[in-house]
């Protein structure tokens, strides 16, 4: 009976380990693609979510302390002429259906476009899958630091500085930060803004390894949408967004370290996928032999 083409990638992974010396038998294993596995993946995806909630809305918020260095990342902005929240937060709110519509923008495509794009991970770039996802968990666990280290109130929290709480205001069902949900999460977990971490994560994921322009240009947008949504509804400064970025790329390198190579290196397959060797390197090219011209017999001339 043939093997299954796990155990064949499994023993591909033995054998590498077994030519390698001890220590960087788990740094083979860990750079070698492998087949998701959907219950595995679920579990951990829904267990990671709840950890970082349990975390995140367990801090301790120290509103005192967040709403005085939201001022001072307030002052800081404008020293660097980049303070455009209050601005944009009056004039996208003087537009009904646009300030709505960016009120369930926010509350809803986070979760949506993330899971959305782990979800086309899994099945068109298995042998991706693994470390990209691991790109986004320690995006995440990143930020928990930040949230413990950092607490910081957001713009629409920030008292006297006239922004305005759009979930509030246009009474629209919305975010975990507004309204009767309030209760349930850390009002002051504003640094770093995963909404653009996650949402710069998928862009990546998309322009990477997504084949059409036109999606490409939409894994672009996201994130820079994402960016205008989050100062627009008052609950995040531009800096907050720099925090998001900062943090991904830490994860970034971090990921690398563990897996031996960026999550954008791996291939599309493992080697157990039968659609690897379809989609293979070309074999090499080979200069070709320039014809030979025919010798012309010239005894045969009259």
């Amino acid at each position: 009976m043939p093997p299954s083409g796990r155990e064949v990638t499994d023993e591909a992974g033995r054998k590498a380990m077994q030519r390698s010396p001890g220590k960087n038998r788990l740094r083979v294993y860990l750079s070698t693609p492998r087949r998701p596995r959907f219950v595995v993946e679920l579990a951990l995806i829904a267990l990671g979510y709840w950890v970082y909630s349990l975390v995140r809305n367990a801090v301790p918020e120290r509103q005192s302390t967040a709403v005085d260095r939201a001022w001072d990342l307030l002052d800081l902005e404008k020293s660097l002429h980049i303070d455009i929240e209050h601005s944009v937060n009056h004039a996208v709110n003087g537009v009904s259906w646009l300030i709505v519509s960016m009120n369930y923008y926010y509350a809803t495509l986070h979760f949506v476009v993330t899971i959305g794009v782990l979800v086309w991970l899994y099945h068109r770039h298995p042998g991706r899958y693994r470390a990209v996802r691991t790109v986004l968990f320690l995006t995440t666990g990143l930020a928990l630091f930040g949230y413990f280290f950092f607490a910081l109130a957001p713009p629409r929290l920030l008292p006297g500085a006239g922004y305005i709480d759009t979930v509030l205001v246009h009474h629209t069902w919305g975010s975990m930060a507004s309204g009767d949900m309030k209760n349930v999460s850390n009002q002051y977990a504003a640094m770093p803004s995963m909404h653009i971490g996650w949402s710069t994560w998928c862009a990546l994921a998309i322009v990477m390894f997504a084949r059409p322009l036109w999606v490409k240009v939409l894994g672009v947008l996201y994130p820079l949408t994402t960016l205008f949504v989050i100062v627009a509804t008052g609950n995040h400064f531009v800096l907050d967004a720099v925090g998001g970025w900062i943090t991904l790329a830490a994860a970034l390198g971090l990921q690398r370290l563990l897996n031996a190579r960026s999550a954008y290196r791996f291939p599309r397959y493992p080697p157990d996928d039968p659609r690897a060797a379809a989609t293979g390197p070309p074999p090499p090219r080979t200069e070709a032999t320039p014809p030979q011209r025919e010798p012309v017999d010239v005894s045969s001339s009259p």
